[in-house]
């Protein structure tokens, strides 16, 4: 009798410490939810039109392809396509039949559609993957796929194996994702190539006497990539012409100081008449590559780059960019820009790859060539489309394995399909030499914080905090005795 009272209070107290772990999984993960949202909506750093180099214009301009209207259908017919849920209200569509080669797929943003049969998967767009909104319990039926294309800092704990490797598919500016979006800033070969706004050197010369040598624009000001830091020592070493909001010392004409002109055809005329721009990404991530490096190609500029570890696999040619990389300190930088700025023949060895129109990178071409995605052409499928019937083709796949009585083939991400190093900052900048307050030394812990974070996400979705509330309960009974 004694022993049965005593296996029931330990059955008890197992249930009561797992209820009360997960109650308390939740409620951490929750309120971490909350302070990242706070902390970017107070330090304004949440995407949007506000900042000048962000100006995220490329997922709101694509026009749908053609598209099946499911208007009124029949259940027996929604019953005859499996059903991607857009859990991010990415698209907007609250129903369309969606046409993907020979198969189609009904994609929604209708939650209500979450127990439903014939949902088969799960979409998210990182930036809005919230840890206290998803369909959880997860089912062994239901996929997930990732879209994101943007910077680390818009979500740091996608970026951390426990929680990409939750994914089944995924689209990212990795080249090793199963959707690859490293080219989604370039449109083609062509604009590489285009001679359009080309300024001569010898012009260049000339305005030499009224503009800096190099021009830097930005106003999404101490990112985690600290590039400012570093562009404020290289201050001090050379000029530069600082539009934007971070380091400005000169001031664009007020009809192009809205960020939606960075891409106006006044804009690019300004910034085609100097020799070197400083091209500095916001993280520091391999094929995290955005227009800061393709648009000064595009006007015949020479990028000053600084971001992406694997950018060599991703240069026009071997001499069309100086990677900041190669410098210890910014003064040797400076040194050698001063060089080419004063030796016409040096410079133009890192223009003649355009002056000649060839773009000896076989990887890029082969990138551009192969893409299932166009940028800014309305006679191809944009990557959201592509992401789309990427995933509708492969649910499609699994359901006529299932039909043949073989097993469904499973998709998983690595951490290769989203994977950034903690930020750090330059050894001439220390944080102790800026207020407690600096946006540099929040993204570090910031960083530190979503590692956690995904580690308490990773054991929810999986189901293994059981194992944990095991150990602990043994642990307090042992205590107790």
């Amino acid at each position: 009798m004694v022993r049965i009272q005593r296996r029931k209070l330990l059955a008890s107290c197992l249930c009561i410490t797992a209820t009360v772990f997960l109650l308390v999984t939740l409620q951490v993960m929750v309120e971490l939810g909350k302070f990242e949202r706070k902390e970017f909506k107070s330090s304004s750093l949440q995407d949007g039109h506000t900042k000048m180099e962000e100006a995220p214009t490329h997922l709101n301009s694509f026009l749908k392809k053609e598209e099946l209207t499911f208007h009124r259908k029949r259940k027996w017919e929604l019953d005859s396509y499996p059903i991607m849920l857009w859990w991010s209200p990415l698209t907007g569509e609250t129903g369309r039949l969606g046409q993907c080669g020979a198969d189609a797929c009904f994609f929604t943003i209708n939650r209500t559609y979450l127990r439903h049969h014939m949902t088969k998967a799960f979409l998210f767009y990182g930036t809005d993957f919230n840890i206290d909104s998803l369909p959880l319990p997860r089912k062994a039926h239901h996929d997930w796929a990732l879209f994101h294309e943007e910077s680390p800092k818009n979500n740091y704990k996608l970026f951390h194996k426990p929680v990409i490797t939750l994914f089944n598919y995924t689209a990212t500016f990795s080249r090793h994702s199963h959707l690859p979006l490293t080219t989604q800033y370039l449109e083609s070969i062509e604009v590489l190539k285009s001679l359009r706004y080309l300024v001569p050197l010898q012009s260049k010369n000339k305005l030499r006497k009224r503009l800096a040598p190099l021009v830097y624009v930005q106003s999404d000001c101490d990112p985690p990539s600290d590039r400012d830091s570093y562009v404020r020592e290289l201050m001090a070493y050379i000029e530069v012409d600082s539009y934007g909001e971070c380091l400005r010392n000169k001031d664009l004409p007020q009809q192009l100081k809205n960020p939606a002109s960075m891409d106006a055809d006044g804009f690019y005329r300004i910034i085609a008449q100097y020799k070197f721009i400083l091209a500095f990404e916001n993280a520091v991530c391999d094929d995290y590559i955005t227009e800061k490096f393709w648009r000064p190609l595009k006007l015949g500029v020479v990028p000053v780059y600084y971001g992406s570890p694997s950018i060599t696999d991703w240069l026009p040619s071997n001499k069309s960019a100086i990677l900041v990389s190669e410098f210890s300190h910014p003064r040797e930088l400076a040194t050698y820009i001063r060089r080419l700025d004063s030796d016409d023949g040096l410079y133009e060895a890192y223009v003649e790859w355009k002056l000649k129109g060839e773009i000896s990178n076989q990887r890029l071409l082969t990138a551009l060539r192969e893409r299932k995605w166009g940028v800014q052409d309305i006679s191809q499928d944009n990557y959201i489309d592509a992401f789309e019937c990427m995933v509708c083709t492969k649910v499609w796949d699994n359901i006529r394995l299932q039909e043949k009585g073989l097993p469904p083939k499973r998709w998983e991400a690595e951490d290769t399909h989203l994977s950034c190093p903690k930020p750090t900052v330059f050894a001439f900048s220390p944080l102790r030499a800026l207020p407690l307050s600096s946006l540099r030394e929040m993204w570090i812990s910031s960083f530190e914080q979503s590692k956690k974070e995904a580690q308490a996400l990773s054991l929810l979705v999986f189901g293994k905090p059981g194992v944990l509330q095991l150990s602990m309960t043994m642990k307090y009974i042992r205590t107790w005795k």
